[in-house]
């Protein structure tokens, strides 16, 4: 009776891609039914593994007149007991072995059915390639900058530590950011280093396609999770709408600590002891999360309703705090230290900081602040998009056992709803939280799946490139302009000033060679001086005087200029009189505002105009 649910099975495992996609969302017969659920009724086992006479119903009606004369067979009985009922196994992981496939689609009031759990714990290979080749494909259209902390809290500080020039800002300076994450893309420098291949091509796509192999391993990871949790049919919807997902596909492949606590996010849901599920593991959970925080210390936030659901069903307490918190903690955190101490060169607990310069002082108010409700109106409808609607179904059409994590969606958005500065990127994290849900409503909605998935796709991939091809990739493609510099003969005399928001571009990382390089600071006040104003501030109150004062002498001229197109006509007059002439104009954006242009201009000292 095994045997035929293993070749079941074995059966729908063998379909290929085209069942993983297309049978999903192909419409079947009777109902609407989909022709997924008909390769989850094959993989179900037959009725016999189920006891309670099913056995009988395969077998001729005289061979069943046997049967029934000679009384049930031994081996259901030891199976099954009298009557062919199971007995019930002891709570835990050993417990529900085999219970989970044969007794899953019977299930609990309003848990829904436990998949089969003998796939490979990382998916099938198929769907892994799949997902690899997609998530590289998503690394290649994604050619636009963010904000700028993708380049300045990770590629160059990374450049920093490997080739010893590069710019940290305010944040390093204080002990704010510790160097756990950018110690991952200085072993990639390292290594391109010592193969002598650091070409500033490299450097810039090798960590980006780190990213990517990373989130196409939580993308399968996810999808593993639901097949063991629900069904095949399930975890093929919620794999769906995350690669659907326009907000994932613009960040996932980005040198974030908000990408990476994202993935953490998923590889220790994996293994979160959610009711019914076989993956359960404190320990691995509880280091995933660990690791999350000392990358990102707000990575706490989405977990705190998690763990604390966790401590309370369980019921060996003490060993869990002594046997799994406490070693993780002393583990991970003594890690953090050493590596901060051999970079700062002192004893600086970093995620203290951190948390008391976000959460306790507030002070990212420097930064803009929003209205409470902004993550309510604005932050969470944009990231799902029009995953809004299958979100708010499958909250409601959900088992119990998922209303923790829709605990920890609210519990989230609450927290950093309570703190001024807000982005869309601080709640990334609970994402894949989301689409858990809206997998299961596209799931549920039988005849209209194939067109529900059709509107997802279709509406997300605008969004999806026009963010990843188009809107802001001026700060990038500019760069490609300061590189020329470095092959030049007269790079020593080079001298690049970009007079735009601070951190508008990336820095070093994206040029390799050192070159003399400025940009506009804008550091916050620490010292608690109310008239403090920031030399960004300064100069964007009175370009042309600012200019005037601080290039009083011509020998002191940068010899390229880097601005918005929104600041030419105010300093045109400082452009002409200093001898500058346009040599390059980069698009950026179809939507400036404020001190944004829609492009930026490159002047230079003394040449001849040359048009880009």
């Amino acid at each position: 009776m095994a045997a035929d649910g293993a070749t079941a099975d074995t059966r729908v495992r063998r379909r290929g891609l085209s069942a993983l996609l297309g049978g999903a969302f192909a419409p079947g017969r009777g109902g609407g039914r989909a022709g997924g659920e008909a390769a989850e009724r094959a993989a179900t086992p037959a009725p016999a593994a189920l006891g309670q006479g099913g056995a009988r119903a395969s077998r001729p009606p005289e061979h069943r007149k046997e049967m029934a004369a000679a009384g049930p067979p031994r081996r259901m009985e030891a199976a099954g007991g009298p009557g062919g009922r199971r007995r019930p196994g002891p709570p835990g992981a050993g417990g529900q072995r085999g219970a989970g496939k044969r007794d899953g689609a019977a299930g609990r009031p309003g848990e829904g059915p436990v998949a089969d759990t003998r796939s490979r714990p990382g998916g099938p290979a198929p769907l892994l390639a799949l997902t690899l080749a997609l998530r590289a494909l998503n690394c290649a259209l994604v050619r636009t900058s963010f904000v700028p902390d993708e380049y300045w809290q990770s590629l160059e500080v990374a450049h920093r530590m490997v080739f010893s020039y590069g710019h940290l800002t305010w944040e390093w300076t204080s002990g704010l950011r510790g160097y756990s994450y950018p110690l991952i893309f200085a072993s990639i420098y390292k290594a391109l280093q010592l193969l002598a291949q650091d070409d500033v091509r490299l450097l810039i796509w090798v960590p980006r396609l780190g990213q990517a192999v990373l989130a196409a391993f939580a993308d399968v990871k996810l999808y593993s999770l639901v097949q063991h949790l629900e069904n095949a049919e399930t975890a093929k919807c919620v794999y769906f709408c995350q690669l659907c997902s326009w907000f994932t596909w613009y960040s996932c492949t980005r040198t974030l600590t908000n990408t990476m606590e994202t993935l953490l996010t998923i590889f220790a849901l994996s293994y979160y002891p959610i009711k019914g599920s076989k993956m359960g593991s404190s320990c691995k959970y509880l280091a995933l999360v660990a690791l999350a925080i000392v990358i990102r210390p707000t990575a706490v936030i989405p977990w705190i309703p998690l763990v604390c659901s966790h401590f309370l069903q369980e019921q060996r307490k003490a060993d869990l705090i002594l046997y799994n918190c406490i070693p993780i903690g002393l583990v991970t955190v003594g890690t953090s230290l050493i590596i901060d101490r051999m970079f700062f060169g002192e004893w600086v607990l970093v995620q203290l900081n951190f948390l008391k310069f976000n959460v306790l002082q507030n002070l990212g108010t420097f930064y803009g602040s929003h209205p409470w409700h902004w993550y309510f109106t604005q932050g969470l409808p944009v990231i799902l998009g029009t995953h809004l609607p299958f979100f708010i179904h499958g909250c409601v059409l959900a088992a119990k056992r998922y209303r923790i994590l829709l605990v920890a969606v609210i519990w989230t958005v609450l927290v950093y709803s309570m703190l001024s500065h807000k982005e869309f990127r601080f709640i990334y994290p609970i994402l894949p939280f989301c689409m858990v849900f809206c997998g299961y409503s596209l799931k549920h909605l039988k005849a209209w799946k194939k067109s529900a998935a059709s509107f997802l796709l279709l509406s997300n991939l605008l969004p999806a490139l026009y963010t990843g091809l188009i809107h802001q990739r001026g700060a990038l493609d500019v760069m490609s302009h300061i590189q020329q510099l470095c092959s030049n003969s007269d790079q020593s005399q080079a001298f690049v000033f970009i007079m735009m928001p601070c951190h508008s571009t990336p820095f070093y990382s994206h040029v390799h060679c050192p070159l003399k390089m400025r940009f506009l600071q804008c550091p916050p006040d620490l010292t608690g001086n109310e008239s403090y104003i920031d030399e960004a501030d300064v100069f964007y109150s009175n370009p042309l005087g600012w200019l005037n004062k601080e290039f009083y002498n011509d020998t002191l001229l940068p010899s390229h200029l880097i601005f918005f197109s929104v600041l030419e006509q105010e300093i045109s007059s400082f452009l002409a009189s200093k001898g500058y002439e346009k040599t390059a104009t980069v698009f950026h954006t179809h939507v400036p505002q404020g001190r944004v242009g829609s492009h930026i201009y490159v002047y230079r000292k003394g040449t001849e105009m040359i048009h880009n």
